[in-house]
């Protein structure tokens, strides 16, 4: 099969730019999850049910998406179709999640439209956001794909530096953040320019990106369009290379502790340095905004370790680089109960920032490389989502119980988030490194 040409930088960013409106989105969903929900009245200890949603409907859509776009090809390309779907869907319901609480009177009926809409934004967040991870795998050779990752990666981390701001860049400008009628003007500002924003990249990217057609990609990957038509997902889980499962094993961990993370915070940080658990009151609201600068700040410190990563791998080797990583993410998670104002929250948080940068950087470089010259790429890494989502909905689902276990005190599941970092850290042993191991 031939080798693929080697990309110009220009033509890396271009591939990867839509990344950063869709980053800005799911940035905003995620900081702001447990916020919305609270402010309309959901008990602390069911707030990570809410949290399920999301990753049970990435479990399904990527594999789906990924599935459908290996043997999607079209004028508009193969993986692009899923794209604009997926935004333009997306648009749609951020403009309706921070209202949710308005469209009833009744409680009940008010979290049942939430969290439905909640189910449809991350529905398409996933939609567009799969494209650009297999976009990746169709048209960028071995040698530059470690760099492409690390282009989406920073794309990815700015995107999200932008999202987790916003809701605190509106309340600076002066948008009211009065929630006692329900969620803030200025939050439901944030979601509406994140919006814009979003579906800007994505065209950009729609416009600059020519993916392959069919008889160039068999061509590049020494298969066919015949060979992708037909697909058993049982049957590619059991032939999956072993750094396939070592590096799923690394996931579960690590997104167990992301999830407590993006849940508990708010809730956390409002207690120890606001020092009420009030979700209307004005403190709350505050601590809310403050938590989109802490988590900007994580993505700061995760742009910045990225560009440092490659050094570590070089000098240390790619298993100590990961492991180190989520070790002082994992200091950082349980440093947080212990900061004393909100200043001192960005110390915590910074290191936080090294274990993503290493959860979003290596994985998919290990993975893909494992999976280099087999069909059905992108619904390999579609199933491969699945060890991003499975651990959020089980931390999601038993978030309660673990909540109960350290005294109903928020900022207690921050120290949790840290053991489970840890617990990655050494699962990351596992891993095989060598070109031989990595095949096999």
């Amino acid at each position: 099969m031939k080798q693929k040409p080697d990309l110009s930088r220009l033509a890396l960013f271009n591939l990867s730019f839509g990344f950063f409106g869709v980053q800005i989105a799911y940035a905003l969903q995620s900081s702001n999850i447990s916020r919305i929900f609270a402010t309309m009245g959901a008990d602390p200890k069911s707030l990570s049910f809410f949290w399920v949603l999301p990753p049970l409907m990435g479990m399904i859509v990527q594999p789906i998406v990924g599935m459908l776009s290996d043997r999607t090809w079209c004028r508009f390309g193969r993986r692009i179709p899923y794209l604009i779907v997926g935004a333009i869907v997306a648009v749609i319901v951020m403009t309706l999640l921070p209202n949710a609480g308005s469209l009833s009177n009744t409680f009940w009926v008010a979290m049942t439209l939430g969290a439905v809409i909640l189910m449809f934004l991350d529905t398409s967040l996933n939609m567009a956001m799969q494209p650009f991870k297999m976009m990746v795998g169709d048209v960028v050779n071995e040698k530059q794909k470690g760099l492409a990752y690390a282009i989406q990666s920073f794309l990815c981390n700015l995107g999200q530096v932008v999202g987790f701001s916003l809701p605190f860049l509106m309340s600076y400008i002066g948008l009211s953040t009065h929630a006692s009628h329900g969620v803030p003007t200025s939050l439901k500002v944030a979601f509406y320019v994140g919006a814009v924003i979003l579906i800007v990249c994505v065209i950009y990217t729609c416009v600059n990106v020519r993916e392959m057609p069919p008889k160039e990609y068999a061509e590049y990957h020494g298969t066919s369009e015949e060979k992708e038509d037909h697909v058993n997902l049982i049957q590619l889980l059991r032939d999956a290379p072993g750094n396939y499962w070592r590096v799923a094993l690394v996931q579960f961990f690590c997104w167990f502790a992301f999830l407590f993370m993006w849940n508990y915070t708010t809730g956390a940080i409002a207690d120890t340095v606001w020092h009420t658990t009030d979700a209307k009151s004005a403190d709350f609201q505050a601590a809310g905004d403050w938590v989109g600068i802490v988590f900007a700040i994580q993505s700061v410190a995760s742009v910045l370790w990225a560009m440092v990563l490659p050094a570590l791998e070089r000098r240390f080797g790619l298993k100590a680089a990961y492991s180190v990583s989520l070790i002082i993410g994992g200091a950082g998670f349980a440093l947080v109960p212990f900061m004393p104002d909100q200043w001192t929250l960005f110390i915590p948080f910074a290191l936080i920032g090294c274990a993503w940068a290493a959860m979003l950087a290596l994985p998919f470089t290990i993975v893909t490389n494992a999976l280099e010259g087999r069909p059905h790429m992108g619904t390999y890494l579609g199933l491969f989502n699945c060890s991003i989502c499975l651990p959020q909905i089980i931390a999601g689902l038993t978030g309660g119980f673990f909540l109960m276990l350290v005294g109903e005190h928020q900022y207690n599941m921050m120290i949790v988030a840290g053991v489970l970092l840890v617990l990655g850290a050494v699962a990351v042993k596992g891993i095989k490194t060598s070109s031989t191991d990595s095949q096999e």
